[in-house]
């Protein structure tokens, strides 16, 4: 069986006292095995990150800038071999997997700018003789701890703005889906990023103690849930780190009467059900406004009826397993206990059947669920898409922003007045018009609001930038230049 090592200090290091299992969530089969670290293996790659922060800190940015060119070359002519990678551990199709690593590169193409994003600022005589400058500086080493679900992108959301800025990383991946993340840190390597600059930790609880905990560690960045989220925010700051943690989301899509029926109906299914709901930017509440909500229930049913869910390596699958047995059959309890809160099943997804021992289950639609149901208070993570009924804009915008979560949100109008309107009012860190998954392009920033995001700071893209360095201001005088010993060409006094 395949073993799944880390890499410290530009070594796989497979040994180890514990191993979790790797399974192929199409197959239902444990095919690989990852190492686990402990303590003591954590504390070594810390080591590592520390002894290696002083030259790639010294490192040119001009160095810098030509590795993240060759890495960026690398990744995308191995595209398809790290796409293989990830829907063999995550199940998800090749073409969400080919889509994941395009836009994980939006970030590489961003740090690629480095010597403008680290620019300072300066002042010339701000008093008499006295000039003042400021600069940024990188943190130091730094812990990016990442999400089963986009186990390439998010990885490159953090490393890539991280080691720009002159950092050295800890990346600890899911322990779910653990290859991408050496994938792609011994791309860096090829790409010519010394030992130690990057390093992969395997691991679960045992590791993320430690690097919360762990004096040298200056910076941590987290995706996951928002308990867990909340609660790395919290320890970690407790031991005076830099953090930023995002956490969970419940997005809702809202559709006005004056909505292109057809846009708005296949914009529901493919971000609800795409990747299986397993993103943070899944749509999972559909706000219908006044007298569309009938037709557009019908529209979106009948556009489930068609979509094909299989294994991820199949073309014509549209959508693919879920990551574990165990998350299958919470995303299947919750469309089970919809009907005796009150809501309507429209289509049930645990009575599909498939020909697998996979981790499969299909897509549902409850219609009339209000807030209070577990269905729409929970992140049910799944392909699980709620309908909720209102009668005015004013009674979509006041259910988006009474929820607790704040990460993105959608309207879907004609009506440029009410568009406009809308991103004034609603709560969210994120909006898209006519756009079901307001993913922001790589050179603006990653993040929500409220109970979606703990720390000041959105991912990638500026906000990156001052995450991952700390500002200097440095204020200058120097001796009266009319006394140098070397001839300033200033009048001689008497």
């Amino acid at each position: 069986m395949e073993t799944i090592p880390h890499y410290i200090n530009g070594t796989r290091v497979t040994d180890a006292e514990r191993f979790g299992p790797v399974f192929n969530p199409a197959t239902g089969e444990q095919e690989k095995q990852v190492v686990l670290a402990s303590a003591a293996r954590t504390e070594e790659a810390i080591a590592a990150a520390r002894a290696a922060l002083p030259a790639w800190r010294a490192t040119s940015l001009a160095k810098r800038t030509t590795i993240f060119f060759k890495v960026r070359e690398i990744l995308n002519q191995r595209k398809s071999e790290l796409a293989a990678v990830l829907t063999s551990e995550h199940g998800k199709v090749l073409s969400d997997a080919e889509g994941e690593i395009a836009r994980g590169l939006e970030n590489i193409d961003f740090a690629t700018g480095l010597s403008h994003m680290l620019k300072g600022e300066r002042s010339e005589q701000v008093s008499s003789g006295i000039d003042v400058h400021s600069v940024r500086q990188p943190v130091g080493v730094v812990a990016c701890i990442t999400p089963f679900n986009f186990p390439a992108m998010v990885p490159l959301w953090m490393i890539g703005s991280a080691l720009a800025c002159g950092n050295t990383v800890l990346l600890k991946p899911s322990e779910k889906d653990p290859s991408a993340a050496v994938f792609i840190a011994e791309a860096f390597t090829e790409a010519g990023l010394p030992p130690g600059v990057l390093n992969v930790v395997q691991g679960d609880k045992e590791t993320v103690d430690v690097l919360l905990e762990h004096p040298d560690v200056k910076a941590v960045s987290f995706v996951g849930s928002t308990p867990v989220a909340q609660s790395i925010y919290k320890r970690a700051a407790e031991h005076g780190k830099r953090v930023q943690a995002l956490g969970g989301a419940k997005n809702h899509m809202v559709v006005l009467p004056d909505a292109d029926l057809d846009m708005a109906a296949d914009a529901a299914v493919s971000a609800a059900y795409g990747s299986a709901g397993e993103r943070c930017m899944a749509v999972s509440v559909l706000v219908a406004v006044g007298n569309i909500a009938d037709d557009l229930v019908k529209a979106i049913s009948t556009r489930m009826a068609d979509l094909a869910i299989g294994p991820g390596t199949d073309p014509a699958s549209q959508m693919g397993p879920l990551i574990t047995a165990e998350h299958r059959d919470r995303v299947a309890s919750y469309v089970a206990g919809a009907e005796a809160e009150g809501a309507t099943l429209v289509v049930d997804g645990r009575s599909q059947q498939f020909d697998s021992n996979g981790f499969f289950i299909g897509v549902s639609l409850v219609d009339h669920v209000k807030p209070g149901m577990k269905v729409y208070d929970d992140e049910i993570f799944g392909p699980v898409l709620s309908v909720v009924r209102v009668d005015t804009y004013s009674d979509a915008v006041r259910l988006v922003n009474d929820n607790e979560f704040g990460n993105g949100t959608a309207i879907f109008t004609r009506d440029g007045g009410a568009a406009r309107q809308f991103e004034f009012d609603v709560e969210a860190g994120m909006v898209g018009v006519n756009v079901p998954i307001p993913v922001p392009v790589g050179t603006f920033s990653f993040g929500g609001w409220k109970n979606s995001l703990f720390g000041d700071t959105h991912m990638y893209g500026p906000d990156s930038i001052r995450f991952y360095t700390r500002g200097k201001v440095v204020t200058t005088r120097w001796p009266d230049p009319s006394t140098s010993v070397i001839d300033l060409g200033f009048p001689q006094v008497d």
